[in-house]
């Protein structure tokens, strides 16, 4: 039994790499940070809210963290900017998806539901060049549910569609920075809660008793995947589905 144990040890994935999370004080991005951590990564959380932010940096051992909007093109700059480099990862979980008739957008809105996704991530991207080290990592968020064109899905379903083309090519432009697209369903996170309200429970309820997979797809789930295209760096300009087979049932 020991020399079984000793086979089949192995050794953190991440010893000596930094992982750099822009949402990363709940849901996925504080999970993948955790998972980081457990492969032997240092972390450097950011987020809006700076009492949760300040939470989970001392609950994951956090290297670094810093408050503020990610949209917010000076203060992105800046932080990264001021990080001590090399980096070798960094994750986009910020911004939240937008509902609602097109045609009931007005112009700034409607800007501000591409630039949550697209606009941020290009300039991440732009930001990131030179700073990353080649062979790591830009991940990228969007999402299995969007792809449906339904009343109410609006500009949510026009942003998925652009997402795995402009992943695919950031990874040609950034190469051999590697960058891919995580799209996962249904997520049991804070932010689901916030979106659903007092909708949450039924809607657990649901997925359980009709995804093939029988369960809620969870933060830590997704983060398993994250930390996976970290590692494998055969791996870039691709979109990795997450959903428990969501977009195959009704």
């Amino acid at each position: 039994m020991r020399d079984a144990a000793v086979l089949t040890r192995r050794e953190p994935e991440l010893v000596g790499q930094t992982v750099v999370v822009l949402g990363g004080s709940a849901g996925i991005g504080y999970e993948t940070a955790r998972r980081a951590r457990g492969e032997g990564a240092e972390v450097v959380l950011t987020g809006r809210d700076a009492g949760r932010l300040e939470r989970a940096a001392n609950e994951l051992g956090a290297r670094d963290s810093a408050a503020f909007d990610a949209n917010d093109v000076a203060s992105l700059r800046r932080f990264l900017g001021d990080l001590p480099g090399p980096i070798d990862h960094v994750l986009v979980t910020a911004g939240a998806p937008t509902y609602g008739p097109l045609l009931e957008m007005d112009r700034d809105e409607a800007r501000e539901a591409i630039s949550g996704h697209l606009v941020l991530a290009l300039e991440v991207a732009r930001l990131i060049r030179g700073r990353v080290r080649p062979g790591g990592t830009l991940l990228l968020m969007s999402g299995t549910g969007g792809r449906r064109i339904a009343p109410g899905l609006g500009i949510t379903s026009a942003v998925t569609a652009a997402m795995p083309a402009f992943a695919a090519s950031l990874a040609l432009e950034l190469a051999p920075i590697r960058v891919n697209l995580i799209a996962p369903g249904f997520v049991d996170t804070p932010l689901s809660a916030a979106l659903l309200g007092d909708g949450l429970d039924a809607r657990r309820e649901q997925l359980r008793t009709t995804l093939p997979i029988r369960r809620v797809v969870g933060p830590a789930d997704v983060a398993a995947l994250a930390v996976h295209l970290m590692t494998n760096t055969a791996l870039t300009g691709a979109t990795y589905d997450i959903d428990g087979g969501q977009q195959f049932v009704a």
